[in-house]
């Protein structure tokens, strides 16, 4: 017997009798037409009124339409007892705060240890069912919210919502130097280094890409910087703010120009900071110096994903996450109020 989730429903309207069931669905239930398609392969996947119909019919006002998905599983994701945060928790939709080092999904090679394989097992312990869907992406070392769906039209909803540009992602960072002015925008367009295809760079004929930025507080050597992004490319923020000449402090990937200009030996961090750097010039030795001992302070990037904001795709209600800045961001920001 075919086990289902629970009924996601819709009350036909006056403004709207006479219309298609099948653009009730689309058009106000917002359901693709791909999981139109998945939705009548099951006896209770569609009905009106409690009753199986084509999706051809016309509905009468007062009519109750639902939706009905088959429960889920990801039997392709090894169950694991991994501790985890949780910010938000509904029969539809899972938000958690992520931690630094932790892999979202499992890839080639990291198929265990992964934000997944702890929500999976404790979905399990729960004694429920669901398909580990997250609705978007945050970097092994990004810390903060991430939102889970716990079904397929869930997961299409948020999905089109990060389309339309309707989802407010806000990142908090900690940067090198302070970006001037002090409140802007970032447009430049994105794409992979043709040298070093792992890394992203800003190019005239990459990807558009859009990143507003405000400087929430500043010190000698860095800055707290609020980000919101308007498009979703691989390493937007960490590109972006490298192009602009104030990296994330402690990306590995996206360093600082200084490094070029002192030695490639100035990223070894066994080294003493002052011994590796190739300079002669005390302005550029003290510059360099602050710039190696900042990166040292912090085993990865500085960047935390602060808040995300969407409508909840069943209650229709504008929902925000935030999660508080992690410790270790909290202990580097220590450091430069400090004068580190």
């Amino acid at each position: 017997m075919t086990a289902y989730y629970p009924p996601i429903t819709y009350t036909v309207p006056e403004t709207e009798d006479g219309w298609l069931l099948k653009t009730i669905l689309l058009r106000r239930m917002h359901v693709s037409r791909k999981l139109q398609s998945r939705l009548k392969l099951t006896e209770q996947g569609i009905t009106l009124n409690g009753r199986r119909v084509y999706t051809s019919v016309p509905v009468q006002a007062g009519d109750v339409v639902a939706i009905r998905m088959e429960q889920e599983i990801s039997d392709d994701i090894l169950p694991q007892p991994i501790p985890f945060e949780i910010l938000y928790e509904d029969e539809h939709l899972l938000v958690v705060n992520k931690e630094a080092g932790m892999i979202v999904h499992p890839t080639h090679g990291h198929y265990t240890g992964t934000l997944a394989n702890g929500v999976v097992d404790y979905w399990r312990q729960k004694g429920e069912s669901f398909r580990f869907r997250a609705v978007h992406r945050l970097d092994q070392e990004t810390t903060g919210v991430l939102a889970i769906a716990k079904n397929p039209y869930v997961h299409q909803h948020i999905s089109e919502q990060m389309i339309g540009n309707r989802v407010d992602k806000t990142y908090l960072a900690l940067v090198h130097g302070t970006p001037a002015p002090p409140e802007g925008e970032i447009d430049g367009p994105i794409d992979r280094d043709p040298e070093e295809p792992h890394r992203r760079i800003v190019t005239p004929n990459g990807y558009p890409s859009l990143t507003k930025y405000r400087v929430l507080d500043s010190w000698k050597n860095g800055s707290l910087v609020r980000l919101k992004l308007e498009t979703g490319r691989t390493h937007q923020i960490r590109v972006h703010m490298t192009s602009i000449g104030c990296p994330l402090i402690g990306d590995k990937l996206y360093r600082h120009d200084v490094y070029k200009e002192i030695g490639i030996e100035a990223a070894d961090p066994a080294a003493g900071a002052d011994s590796v750097i190739e300079t002669n010039d005390p302005p550029m030795l003290a510059a360099a110096r602050n710039i190696v001992q900042l990166d040292r302070a912090i085993p990865r990037q500085a960047l935390h994903a602060y808040e995300l904001s969407f409508e909840h795709p069943v209650t229709h209600r504008q929902m925000t996450f935030q999660a508080p800045l992690p410790a270790d961001m909290r202990k580097l920001r220590e450091r430069l109020e400090e004068g580190l």
